[in-house]
This record gives C-alpha cells, structure tokens and sequence, in this order.
C-alpha cells in the first residue's frame, strides 16, 4: 500500500506492506531524503512509531494514510553504541536477541515472546543472579552490557494461579477525532478486567456505537482476552480507542 510522508517542507509518498517495521520505513526515508534513521520520528495524530513494531500493529495505517516525520538535529554522540546483542538462555536452548539499553524489561519480555513465543505472563527473568522483578526499569539499571546472559524461569501453572487479588483502577477512555469527536471518558475497572469486558461495558452503556474497536496503551495495541494488569495498566492511565480489528493471526 501506499503512505504520504509529511515534513515541514514537502510531502511524498512511498510503498510500504504490512510486515514492514517502523525501522525498515526510516531506512527508505534515510534512502529519499539522507536523514539518518536516528534523526527521525514518525508519528500519526501525535502518536509516535515505535522501531520495534510493524505496521501490522498499527491497524490505523491504511492506504494512503498521512505520517508526519519529524527530524532531529542532534549533535554527533555514542547513542548507536547502545544497541548490543544479549544471549537469552532457557533450560534447554538459547537465542540471541539485539536490544537497546535503555528498553524496559517488559520490552525484552515482549521481544522474547515474538521470537520465541513463550507467552509473557510465565516469565521470570534473571541476571547474575538478581531477578529482573521490574518489568519498567531500564536493561542498563539491572547493568546489562554486550553479551550479557539472561536466564528465563517459567512460571509453573500453580503458580499462576496465585494472582495477586484484583484492585481497582480509574482510567480515562481517549476515542479519536472521527469517533465523538475526541472525547475523554472516565472509567472504573478492575485490573483483571479484559479488554473484552472494557468493549462490552462502554457499548451496554452506549458509550461507543456498536462497532469493532480496537484499543491502544502506551503505543502498544492491547489484546482482547488479557486483562489490564497484563497490559501493565496503572491508576491514571489513559487508552486510545479506534475502530476497526486485528487481523493478525498471532494473538
């Protein structure tokens, strides 16, 4: 399909598929216009485009659809340098994975997920002996460098079971400028509510026309069948609600 790239001096269009990153997209800008990939930002509706995801993943580009680009002038510094490989290590294989220093744990989790499929929620992480308990700290604070090892422990089924018990959170519901004309909702839910649930409690209350919708936390589109506490929802926190579905055969 086909997308416009906007700057604040001219627009183009260029070919993109579905499966292709966010990366993979700076890396033909940098090709049209010689704007080093770490120069770029690219964001719909003030929403940035995360490297690591695909467009797959933004199921709100479609044909034709407008991306601004925003460029960096930045001075020349070691941030390339924070890119290193790490070796992940199971009981029985291991798999090397590149990542940034300065992601997240959860990060990581996700990343170890899509390559490997091991679902999130059995994860436990360790290095040099200290578990990685704090899914939004930074790799580099659990002093993570070129090669380090990461040893994953799965969770047994019993002990999943042992979730801690429910709390209850306020959140505010963000829908898009098409969709009531940007309106903010305020909601109560319980953590272990799913998305699911999210969707039938705002149509049974006609909040939201009857409509598929898909709903988007911290850049990242949420599951239907996972709660809020999987997702990593905190007290205070904002979803961005679209219309439309997930294809993907993954979930």
């Amino acid at each position: 399909m086909r997308v416009t790239i906007l700057t604040l001096t001219c627009e183009f269009n260029i070919e993109v598929s579905p499966q292709e990153t966010i990366l993979q997209i700076k890396q033909k800008v940098e090709q049209l216009l010689g704007v080093p990939v770490a120069s770029q930002t690219l964001t719909i509706s003030g929403w940035e485009l995360v490297d690591g995801l695909d467009l797959e993943d933004y199921p709100i580009v479609t044909e034709g659809t407008k991306i601004d680009l925003t460029i960096k002038h930045t001075q020349p510094s070691l941030e390339h340098s924070s890119k290193i490989q790490i070796v992940v290590k199971f009981s029985s294989r291991k798999i090397n994975i590149e990542v940034d220093t300065t992601e997240t744990v959860r990060s990581l989790k996700e990343k170890i997920h899509i390559i490997d499929g091991t679902p999130i929620k059995r994860m436990t992480l360790f290095f040099s002996g200290i578990e990685m308990e704090e899914d939004f700290r930074n790799l580099s604070e659990y002093g993570i460098c070129e090669f380090s090892e990461i040893i994953v422990f799965l969770k047994t089924m019993s002990r999943l079971v042992a979730d801690p018990p429910s709390r209850k959170l306020s959140l505010v519901v963000q829908t898009s400028s098409s969709l009531l004309n940007a309106a903010s909702i305020p909601l109560e839910m319980k953590d272990s509510s799913t998305i699911n649930d999210l969707k039938e409690l705002l149509l049974m209350r006609k909040i939201l026309p009857m409509d598929d919708y898909i709903f988007i936390h911290k850049q990242r589109i949420m599951r239907d069948n996972c709660s809020l506490r999987w997702h990593g929802v905190e007290d205070g926190d904002c979803l961005y609600v679209f219309k439309g579905t997930v294809s993907r055969g993954g979930y």
